[in-house]
């Protein structure tokens, strides 16, 4: 499932206004000032350290739906979500849980969140970790590079076609997996286009913020076989597990409804024995 190269114009086609546009805003202002902190040359440098690479592709692989476990403090859509955030502790947590990768939020702005908290996370557990942000330029993918993270995600919807493929092949180049986030059949074509191997589907509409899971089951029939697919947001229960895994994905993402529980790690260890339980799998 192939196809040509869209135009530049229509990287950001509908977005103009939207809670989407205005994160993105903030992102720039925000890369202007870390550029001027540390210029790529210094951060280029800040990699010469050798890191031992987590396979993030591998972890979501294999028989039985994996969790990646995501961590963050707020959200857009409902403000702060956890006053006590200690990322070793809920990295620590999600790991014996079950969890097979984490993802961090690293956004300031509107999520609260640092790259301080990805590398406090990978450092205390064993897992791959998905750097979750607004990734919009090269210099970003060395950050995630330099901070340790072993996967990034890449939003269709925030890229134009070029942006998407040399970012692409630039994390591949260092050892980063890219999550390629998409919401509708024209950003998965757009995906698979520019090479992404791994696939998640947002259930979120970044424009509106709605909900709606039944995203996933729409394109998952377009995301070819050999293609890592992870379904993202508004996924709460053991039922919403087995469905995705019914429906053949290989992961599921999941924050908000881990994040506002007592206990993140034995929440995400009821989901996934509630999955696999045979009264979680009545239709």
């Amino acid at each position: 499932m192939q196809c040509g190269l869209r135009e530049r114009s229509l990287k950001m086609a509908g977005t103009a206004g939207t809670i989407l546009d205005e994160i993105i805003a903030a992102r720039r202002r925000r890369l202007a000032i870390a550029r001027q902190r540390m210029p790529l040359i210094m951060l280029k440098k800040a990699m010469e350290t050798e890191r031992v690479a987590r396979d993030f592709a591998a972890a979501l692989s294999g028989t039985g739906i994996r969790v990646i476990a995501e961590m963050k403090r707020a959200s857009p859509s409902r403000g702060v979500l956890r006053r006590e955030y200690r990322p070793r502790e809920l990295a620590q947590g999600y790991q014996a849980g079950g969890a097979a990768a984490l993802s961090v939020l690293t956004e300031e702005d509107y999520f609260h969140g640092s790259l301080t908290d990805l590398i406090d996370a990978r450092d205390a557990v064993g897992l791959p970790v998905l750097r979750k942000d607004f990734i919009l330029e090269a210099y970003q993918v060395y950050e995630s590079a330099a901070a340790g993270a072993d996967a990034l995600l890449l939003i269709v919807g925030a890229l134009a076609d070029d942006e998407l493929r040399e970012m692409i092949e630039l994390a591949r180049s260092l050892r980063i997996a890219a999550l390629v986030e998409v919401h509708t059949e024209d950003e998965l074509s757009r995906a698979l286009a520019a090479g992404a191997r791994i696939i998640g589907v947002n259930n979120r509409n970044l424009k509106s913020l709605e909900v709606d899971i039944e995203t996933s089951f729409r394109l998952r029939a377009k995301i070819p076989s050999d293609c890592i697919s992870v379904s993202e947001s508004g996924i709460k229960t053991p039922e919403d597990l087995r469905r995705l895994a019914d429906a053949g994905f290989n992961a599921a993402l999941i924050g908000e409804s881990l994040m506002v529980n007592d206990d993140p790690g034995k929440e995400l260890a009821r989901l996934l024995e509630g999955a696999r339980s045979p009264a979680a799998r009545k239709v």
